[in-house]
């Protein structure tokens, strides 16, 4: 199809690093099939990168929980999307895509397709896991959806919803099989090392709640194997907090804390234990083993369990519709219980070594499923939206 005839301007919001690398992707596909284009809203640096103007960085968005995170905050992020939409409205935008971000996006969304501006999500809501009211709400507030998972569409359609499947960008970003003896050698590991990958989170509240449960982990997994390794990727600004936890537990020399390179660690490790959340999806495109686990303040859990609509939390555990890997979560994410069951997958690549190539074909399965060519993907649905 063509596109329109004027220049395109386009508003977009993407909130965390991994809405920043989904529409990074997308604005790169969108700049060379529209090299005039405008795009302005909320994003970071890859979105930036391909030209677009953040009036906001992505990180004002990375909100946890249902409680006191999201209420303290609250007033500031409402301010923003009022200023925002304000500002956008200025603009005379020809589309708007929000990025996840659901929270912020689904009412922004909303409120311009009310006065005729065309909108677009990209990434469905976890509707299918939990909150399923907001499906009506994504009905009132998109246009179109893209979507990462390949059931989504057929679920979406039940209710009136346009979607397309695009596969999930992860799935090309990490290899088909990653090289486990190059990313030891950067981050100075022997090939001969038991390491493991602690992973959790990269949010304030994730470091408060998991991060140092998942460093207590470690002291008991030491008591039993001294001689395991561990890498623990800090997010921007918290690694000074996470060494100080690591020496506290006198664990220098056995907790390595380095800032970011987070795909490295994983592609380096024998096993992670890992937060709930996309980087659980990105363990299992490694092929790696891993122990899934979550903790949240008590109100947010109380709500968020009542809305659960499948046994399973993790990525991967969904995607494959059955436990292939543990799940720790809240009262049952305990330190031991972590340890034990991290060292059950060491154990089996001692001992049990078709344990672990069974996951790993199942992980190769499943990255072959998600490997489509997002960017042309959005790119034509974009442009079914623009035309129609």
């Amino acid at each position: 199809m063509n596109a329109p005839a004027t220049a395109l301007t386009v508003g977009m919001v993407a909130g965390e690093a991994s809405g920043d690398l989904l529409g990074g992707l997308l604005l790169g596909a969108m700049r060379q099939r529209w090299p005039e284009i405008a795009i302005v809203g909320i994003g970071g640096p890859r979105m930036v990168s391909h030209g677009m103007q953040a009036w906001w960085p992505h990180h004002l968005l990375s909100v946890h929980g249902f409680g006191w995170d999201v209420l303290l905050r609250y007033r500031e992020i409402v301010g923003v999307r009022r200023q925002l939409r304000l500002r956008l409205l200025e603009k005379k935008l020809t589309l708007f895509i929000g990025v996840d971000a659901p929270d912020f996006n689904l009412q922004l969304e909303e409120e311009l397709k009310n006065i005729g501006i065309k909108t677009i999500h990209f990434v469905c809501p976890s509707v299918w896991a939990w909150r399923a009211h907001r499906i009506e709400k994504l009905k009132r507030s998109a246009n179109h959806v893209l979507c990462i998972f390949p059931f989504e569409p057929e679920l979406l359609a039940t209710h009136g919803i346009a979607a397309t499947y695009v596969g999930h960008p992860l799935a090309h970003v990490i290899p088909m099989q990653a090289d486990r003896v190059l990313a030891r050698q950067v981050l100075a590991f022997s090939d001969n090392d038991d390491l493991v990958a602690l992973l959790p989170g990269s949010r304030n509240s994730e470091v408060k709640h998991l991060a140092l449960c998942f460093l207590d982990a470690a002291v008991h997994m030491l008591s039993n194997k001294p001689h395991l390794q561990f890498i623990l990727p800090a997010a921007p600004g918290m690694q000074a907090t996470l060494e100080a936890a690591v020496l506290k537990r006198g664990l220098a020399g056995k907790v390595r804390v380095i800032a970011g390179q987070s795909h490295t660690a994983l592609a380096a490790c024998d096993v992670s234990l890992i937060a709930s959340g996309t980087a659980t999806l990105e363990a299992a495109l490694f092929k790696r083993p891993m122990v899934i686990a979550y903790r949240m303040g008590a109100l947010s859990w109380q709500l968020m369990k009542r809305k659960r609509l499948q046994p399973w939390v993790g990525l991967p555990n969904i995607l494959c519709k059955e436990f292939v890997v543990p799940e720790f979560l809240q009262e049952a994410a305990t330190p031991h219980a972590l340890a034990d069951s991290v060292l059950e997958w060491l154990d089996a690549k001692h001992h049990a070594p078709i344990k672990l190539r069974t996951l790993e074909n199942r992980f190769f399965d499943l990255h072959l499923l998600l490997s489509r060519d997002t960017p042309q993907l959005a790119l034509a649905a974009i442009e079914k939206v623009l035309n129609g």
